[in-house]
């Protein structure tokens, strides 16, 4: 692997460790996954990451209601 390769695949796992992503207790298969993604790809990952945390607390009140609701 040359210089440029591991240093875009630790960028990659450093944004995503970043975002809040639990890189730590990814298996060495998933970090493989991870830190192989183009730039594209980590972008649209991470966007979708923002997004989601951005409606966490309705969709935790949402799963909330609806447990309650069917049990």
């Amino acid at each position: 692997m040359t210089a440029e390769r591991t240093t875009h695949h630790e960028d990659n796992l450093r944004a995503l460790r970043d975002a809040g992503f639990p890189v730590d207790t990814f298996t060495a298969d998933q970090c493989a996954v991870f830190a192989a993604l183009s730039a594209h790809e980590l972008e649209l990952v991470l966007d979708i990451k923002a997004r989601l945390d951005a409606v966490e607390p309705e969709v935790q009140a949402h799963a909330a209601v609806a447990g309650a609701a069917l049990f």
